[in-house]
């Protein structure tokens, strides 16, 4: 596949993607670096809260842009600026929760748990008469302000950047990415996605998560 030369940015999910079991591997890092090189953005977007990020990813100074949270976070390394896209959660919802056995975690925005809690959930939700939604991403369940999404945060970041999502390749393998590919100018599925995300793509990586980001970066993005 011929690829566009008006590509900007290469935006990549975390888990799954560009890491295994949590981590990057230093070849993935070095892809990364030589995308860098070339003179194209790098952007990381990942459903994880941005602690978490900041505390298990140690290449996050290498992104131009950080869209964390599932898309409700936006986070430039270059200077530590933080941007919350809603609104944190709020003290009835989270008690909603408690009195329904919820085990759950807050971020800036992000409220996370599991996915066999979802009815407890949907209920709290419902209680609270909140305008909140569900987003599901293999076991996990984030509730985030409806209309936030990974496609969201990626417009938000690339506003920032000056850019449009048009310019942004973006690669996935989850549920959570299907907003995210459709949103980019350019949908890659590492070979580990979901058919759902797969079917999204314009290519589909023979290598599974990180190898299949190299194997785009080196095949297809700066392939002479």
């Amino acid at each position: 596949m011929t690829i566009q030369r008006n590509l900007r940015m290469l935006a990549c999910d975390y888990d799954g993607t560009l890491a295994e079991h949590g981590k990057m591997n230093s070849v993935t890092e070095q892809a990364l670096r030589d995308v860098k090189q070339a003179g194209l953005l790098l952007g990381l977007v990942t459903g994880r809260l941005l602690d978490d990020l900041l505390r298990v990813c140690p290449q996050v100074p290498l992104f131009d842009i950080v869209i964390a949270e599932n898309g409700a976070v936006l986070y430039q390394p270059s200077n530590g600026e933080t941007i919350d896209l809603g609104p944190s959660p709020s003290v009835e919802f989270c008690a909603a929760l408690d009195q329904r056995g919820v085990n759950f975690a807050t971020g800036r925005v992000l409220v996370n748990t599991l996915r066999p809690y979802g009815d407890a959930v949907r209920e709290a939700i419902q209680t609270c008469n909140c305008d909140l939604e569900m987003i599901f991403n293999n076991e996990a369940l984030m509730i985030l302000p409806r209309g936030v999404d990974k496609a969201s945060g990626l417009q938000a970041g690339v506003e920032r950047l000056d850019m449009t999502a048009d310019a942004v390749v973006a690669v996935g393998d989850a549920e959570n990415d299907v907003a995210f590919l459709r949103a980019a100018g350019l949908a890659v599925a590492v070979a580990n996605a979901i058919d759902e995300l797969k079917r999204e793509a314009d290519i589909v990586t023979e290598g599974v998560a990180g190898d299949g980001v190299v194997e785009f970066v080196e095949k297809h993005l700066l392939a002479q």
